[in-house]
């Protein structure tokens, strides 16, 4: 059954595409603009860059949380999927995942792009990548939970906003000064050690958390 859904998910956000590339463009764009609005010094911009790269992805991810539910909710099928379905664990995790493959994931890739554009070292880079992989899906998951409490609101945007950034705080940390420890040639395994401790944990907690807030919103 998970196969299935997350099938119907990722067919489902190819059709409103849009609001994935909105979220892409503005991840690019934000990056790319950086170094013409502040310096394009090559130091301030590797001093800079692994934080302006984490908050980019964090609001590139934000942007596209608010339909992860949202037309399935409208048109009754959430309802009937958590409610009927006899497996609602499977249809938040399916939702969770497809929005990381079409999302996060997509973000981590074009990370070494834009890591380049911002001059840091092909080991930064790396290093840069290697925390997006983990810090990625612990937004969705992350952001999962929010999304259900806010799914029944019409404005949702900003209440959403609210809920789930205090979330990202620690993932922001842990992935900026990761990639700031790469670039000083510091230790940084303790960073992303804490990146996949903060993972494991989100994998079984959140779907749950996730699950809860939808069964909240619908009823």
């Amino acid at each position: 059954m998970f196969g299935q859904l997350l099938t119907r998910e990722i067919v489902r956000y190819w059709r409103s595409r849009q609001d994935l590339l909105n979220a892409l463009a503005f991840f690019v764009i934000v990056v790319t603009l950086f170094p013409l609005a502040v310096t394009p010094e090559g130091r301030l911009l590797r001093l800079m860059g692994p934080g302006v790269i984490f908050v980019a992805a964090l609001l590139s991810t934000l942007l596209s949380l608010e339909g992860l539910y949202k037309e399935d909710y409208h048109d009754g099928t959430l309802e009937y999927l958590v409610l009927q379905s006899g497996q609602p664990m499977t249809v938040v995790a399916s939702k969770i995942a497809a929005h990381w493959l079409l999302s996060g994931l997509p973000l981590t890739l074009l990370s070494p792009v834009l890591g380049g554009m911002m001059q840091l070292s092909g080991h930064t880079i790396m290093v840069e990548f290697w925390a997006l992989l983990l810090a990625t899906p612990t937004l969705s998951l992350l952001g999962a939970v929010g999304s259900g409490l806010t799914v029944g609101l019409r404005q949702s945007g900003v209440l959403l906003a609210l809920l789930v950034l205090p979330l990202y705080v620690p993932v922001l940390i842990f992935g900026t000064s990761a990639v700031m420890a790469a670039a000083m040639e510091l230790s940084y395994s303790g960073q992303l050690a804490l990146l996949g401790a903060i993972l494991a944990l989100a994998l079984p907690l959140a779907p749950l958390a996730a699950l809860a807030s939808v069964r909240v919103s619908i009823r």
